[in-house]
């Protein structure tokens, strides 16, 4: 297949090394003529991704139109801030096309999911989703790795398969598009809560107790958008859970281990500036959605006082017993 790929980033480079290891003829857009230039000179990003070197036969380029013609599938990867934006100039381009979107997060302002805001603004409902457990660095080592695959229109599912299903990538499928978004933009701020109690210096037990805890909250948040709660045993619930709560390679967790250790405002602000923290910035979202909807999840509640108005991390280890 010719697949158009938006996002030059750490995530949209690795799901490039498993097109290209399943034969796909792929072109990269990047908004940035000067990243282009040193991607299609160095075939690299060695601050990125140290270790992957993309193959030679992918093409690189500025122009949207470009990437978006005689496509077979359309993938955006690119940071939720930016895709709004993104779409807006994909629109005089778009009809009918078979779009994937690996990007996860909520909207600021809007409270829209990614699926959304694609529909909102481009001529086709040919829309999936996919999310689960994958960093970036881990895909290139081409070890297995699950992801849920998210849709209701059968040819972009079968599109989506056959772009990145292979000896080493598993998808399992649901129709659940608002629960998997809903859990891969949850499991970001439940991780800010997880690196609190790393940097509490919180036992093993302990953080379990929090994994657990946060399931059972999860579930509660899927019921309040209307989601089939199963959805959060799939690679999208419980599976990026599970990672982003226990890896320091997670920039949500990172984050919040600087607020559990109590670093100084001024540092955890420079950390914001040149790191893109998904989880801080669907927190304001997600906390508006619920209460928008009268719905009080008090994990929510209590990470948003934390992270926002700065009250005590340590309030965090009262909550995991008091919690209902």
């Amino acid at each position: 297949m010719k697949i158009g790929l938006f996002g030059s980033g750490a995530y949209g480079l690795a799901l490039s090394s498993i097109l290209t290891h399943n034969r796909h003829d792929v072109t990269i857009w990047t908004k940035f003529e000067e990243e282009a230039e040193n991607l299609r000179v160095n075939r690299s990003n060695k601050k990125l991704l140290p270790n992957y070197e993309m193959d030679k036969t992918i093409n690189i380029t500025t122009s949207i139109e470009e990437c978006v013609k005689d496509k077979d599938l359309l993938i955006i990867a690119i940071p939720a801030a930016f895709v709004d934006s993104l779409c807006v100039e994909l629109k005089p381009y778009i009809k009918y096309n078979h779009i994937l979107i690996a990007t996860k997060g909520i909207e600021q302002g809007t409270g829209l999911f990614m699926n959304e805001i694609v529909e909102k603004h481009l001529d086709t409902r040919n829309i999936a989703v996919i999310s689960g457990p994958t960093f970036a660095t881990d895909l290139v080592t081409k070890m297995p790795a699950g992801l849920t695959l998210a849709g209701k229109a059968p040819e972009t599912i079968i599109r989506a398969r056959q772009a990145l299903q292979n000896n080493y990538i598993k998808l399992r499928e649901t129709t659940d598009i608002t629960g998997v978004e809903v859990c891969g933009s949850i499991k970001n701020v439940i991780a800010l809560a997880a690196g609190m109690l790393e940097g509490l210096k919180a036992n093993e037990s302990t953080k379990a107790m929090f994994i657990t805890e946060a399931l059972y909250d999860m579930e509660s948040i899927l019921f309040a958008f209307k989601c089939p709660k199963k959805t959060v045993l799939t690679y999208s619930g419980m599976g990026d859970l599970l990672l982003t709560c226990t890896s320091t390679k997670s920039r949500n967790y990172s984050l919040g281990k600087l607020i559990g250790e109590k670093t100084p405002k001024e540092d955890i602000n420079n950390y914001l500036k040149t790191t893109t923290v998904e989880g801080y910035y669907t927190l304001e979202s997600i906390y508006q959605l619920l209460k928008n909807k009268e719905v009080s999840i008090p994990i929510i509640d209590l990470i948003y006082e934390i992270v926002v108005r700065r009250k005590k991390p340590e309030l965090l280890l009262d909550f995991l017993v008091y919690k209902s």
